[in-house]
């Protein structure tokens, strides 16, 4: 006996998408002679159409449907050319067919896109206002720019290591300038959406956890760009260090449980010192009248970001130099010398090293707080070379804070 539940499931999702999205359209048909002439009803039966045809005859009666309803589409379109020129109900009523077809064979997936579909629709209003009042042409110029970085560029790049001591990686370093471009981005946007004052902190903290050194140097490129946010920059730069800091914590317990307890004091350290140092600017910065809110004339700048990653280029290069020169039976030259790129993997490999018993626990602190320190270097390097001297001036001593605090809380756990 056949079993009819996935069908009926699949027609149950068809008719839901075409009510869904017919809704919206029916809202905006008007009345009247002049009335569009899709609506609630036609976008159901549509749906169910599309749906009944893929069940009955698959792909090709489902091709033959569709084709009908593009020709009917075509012929609303050209019957009410002269009222209204836009083809949005004309384009939905096609691809409502192709949706009741997929709901046969993808259900969740074309309830997904159905409720997508009618999200779109029923935020017209809004998003016209956003592209006409709000968007400028920079802003769409940029995120062309940040769109094709992505999706065209990316992909391009070879992903595996070539040029000197086989070090550089030119897919993960186009990485980099695509998260320096997003990290400023986003905080163009929180300076629109929230202000400075409380947008830069939140974006510094939170890209952090993506890369606290792209946040650094994004955050010096607003301060450079629009002085007026220097403070709120300059919070949002030492406040992604509390992120490296988690972070810290969190590859830590999932490798070494016992080297994490040896380091609780020092990352507790240096956390509360990020913290307090951001915190401060933070305050500061709330103290500061509303005249630095307004957003700088771009989300980000391309050729800064290609620096920060022909920088850290060079820095990956000295540091496979390094590892080159030294060997890694060294365990703290070898973590120091992986810190310059990368705090993270270096503490790990020094856990796994204390897992596998080639130390103690209490052995392995110091070449994790030199890697934390090297990458502290860093960020001072980024923080230095981002085009503002007083951003500089700011940042470095809290970050050399930072890394003095974890060491000192080595003395207090000694």
């Amino acid at each position: 006996m056949r079993d009819f539940g996935p069908l009926l499931v699949g027609l149950a999702i068809a008719l839901g998408v075409g009510l869904l999205i017919g809704a919206d359209r029916e809202r905006r048909k008007g009345e009247g002679t002049s009335r569009a002439a899709a609506g609630l009803r036609t976008f159901a039966i549509v749906a169910l159409s599309g749906a009944t045809a893929f069940s009955v005859g698959g792909e090709l009666l489902l091709s033959i449907v569709t084709g009908g309803v593009i020709a009917l589409a075509a012929l609303s379109y050209w019957r009410s050319r002269d009222e209204d020129p836009g083809i949005t109900t004309e384009a939905t009523l096609v691809l409502t067919s192709l949706l009741g077809g997929l709901a046969m064979r993808e259900p969740v997936l074309a309830g997904g896109l159905g409720v997508l579909v009618a999200g779109l629709l029923h935020a017209r209003s809004w998003l016209h206002g956003f592209v006409r009042s709000i968007l400028s042409e920079d802003d769409v110029r940029d995120a062309l720019i940040l769109a094709g970085a992505t999706l065209i560029v990316l992909p391009l790049l070879p992903d595996r290591t070539l040029g000197p001591y086989n070090a550089l990686n030119l897919h993960a370093l186009w990485i980099v300038v695509i998260l320096v471009m997003c990290v400023s981005a986003t905080g163009y946007v929180a300076i629109r959406v929230v202000g400075a004052r409380f947008g830069l902190p939140i974006t510094g903290l939170a890209s952090g956890f993506i890369s606290s050194i792209a946040a650094i140097g994004a955050m010096g490129e607003l301060a450079q760009k629009t002085p007026a946010v220097f403070r709120s920059a300059v919070a949002g730069a030492v406040l992604s260090t509390v992120a490296t800091i988690v972070q810290m914590a969190v590859v830590l317990a999932a490798t070494n449980m016992t080297v994490l307890k040896a380091m609780s004091v020092p990352l507790l350290c240096a956390g509360l010192a990020a913290t307090a140092y951001g915190g401060f600017f933070t305050l500061w910065a709330l103290r500061q009248s509303t005249v630095g809110d307004h957003a700088p004339g771009r989300a980000f700048g391309l050729s800064k970001a290609l620096m920060f990653a022909a920088l850290l280029g060079t820095i990956v290069v000295a540091s496979a130099a390094c590892r080159e020169w030294f060997g890694t039976t060294g365990t703290l030259v070898a973590a120091a010398v992986s810190g310059l790129a990368d705090t993270h993997a270096a503490a790990i490999s020094v856990a796994s090293l204390a897992l596998a018993e080639k130390f103690t626990p209490a052995q392995a602190v110091i070449p994790i707080l030199a890697a934390l320190s090297t990458n502290t270097l860093t960020k001072i390097l980024f923080a230095a070379t981002s085009s503002s001297r007083a951003f500089a001036l700011a940042v470095i001593p809290g970050l050399a804070l930072v890394a003095l605090a974890a060491w000192g809380g080595t003395l207090l756990n000694i």
